[in-house]
């Protein structure tokens, strides 16, 4: 029985569980994967990044699997860009009456360091470019958010100060994305920083919906994905298998798997509208593809038990 409010669940495995990944997928593979990702109940997925191919060569057929993904209208696909010529990339996927993406995702890191070798941006010039980009998809008829990497910490800087983080999405929140996201880039948050930087974000900007997205690194994910929730997050990324990295974060490992997330909301009364089952039976397809175990611990024991 549901009991507590409903949350949105991203699947960004198609982007951010693949991006690191060393196993090539190719361009069929990926439109299979996120078919299936929807065959389970999943309605908004991360489906590319409009980067250059040689920083991240997993994405280089970004508009090729654009273009072969389902036009289904309950469905949203979105799409990663770091700066104006990536969202010009994305805009071009609906030319000519194509479906393209509905909505674009950009990042404002809150780590110098991190924010020029991942990027090529400071924080500020980070948060501009974001402000830039939104404007430019409300101009043009594109959803668009943005999310705050590096919220926790930094693989270069260490401690990332929480006034930092706040301050950032005061500014991004000017220019009015659809929500406002806190990345755990490196999977080093603990449920307390999650639930005290959260208090301080909604209580300086009410208005605002606030998104999560955690790496499970350190074995914290999926209660920081709780912690995130009960502090009034209305969306969670997740990926499924608990694919995932950062090519630019050292020692970084997966998110947190999207049937972990699955189990752990559903058998707290909280309707996610994903089949458990399905979600299951994909990361045994992907584990078929990778050719070795995947992260994602209910992928591996299965849901609930029911006795015989």
């Amino acid at each position: 029985m549901t009991t507590h409010r409903a949350v949105e669940i991203v699947e960004v495995g198609a982007r951010d569980g693949l991006q690191n990944e060393k196993v090539h997928f190719s361009t069929e593979q990926k439109v299979s994967l996120i078919t299936r990702a929807i065959d389970a109940g999943l309605k908004r997925l991360e489906v590319a990044s409009f980067v250059h191919p040689k920083l991240v060569p997993q994405m280089a057929d970004a508009e090729a699997v654009i273009a072969a993904l389902p036009d289904q209208k309950d469905v949203e696909y979105v799409g990663l860009v770091l700066n104006k010529r990536g969202y010009l990339r994305a805009l071009q996927t609906r030319e000519g009456n194509k479906r393209g993406v509905d909505e674009v995702g950009c990042v404002a890191t809150a780590s110098n360091t991190f924010g020029e070798k991942n990027q090529g941006q400071t924080r500020d010039q980070s948060v501009e470019v974001c402000k830039e980009i939104i404007k430019l998809a409300a101009r043009d008829g594109l959803k668009a958010q943005a999310t705050i990497s590096t919220a926790f910490g930094c693989p270069f800087e260490g401690e990332v100060e929480l006034d930092t983080v706040v301050d950032m999405a005061k500014s991004l929140a000017e220019a009015e994305p659809r929500e406002i996201a806190i990345a755990d880039t490196i999977g080093v948050a603990t449920p307390y920083h999650v639930s005290r930087l959260m208090a301080r974000l909604k209580e300086t900007l009410p208005h605002v919906t606030w998104r999560a997205h955690f790496h499970n690194t350190r074995n914290t994910g999926i209660a920081n994905a709780w912690a995130a929730y009960e502090a009034g997050a209305a969306v969670l990324d997740s990926s499924i298998a608990g694919l995932g990295g950062c090519p630019f974060a050292p020692r970084a490992t997966g998110n947190i798997g999207t049937e972990d997330l699955v189990y752990m909301l559903n058998r707290s009364g909280v309707d996610t509208g994903v089949d458990l089952e399905k979600a299951i039976e994909f990361s045994h397809w992907i584990e078929g593809i990778l050719a070795r175990p995947v992260p994602s611990m209910v992928a591996h024991a299965g849901g609930f038990p029911h006795p015989q």
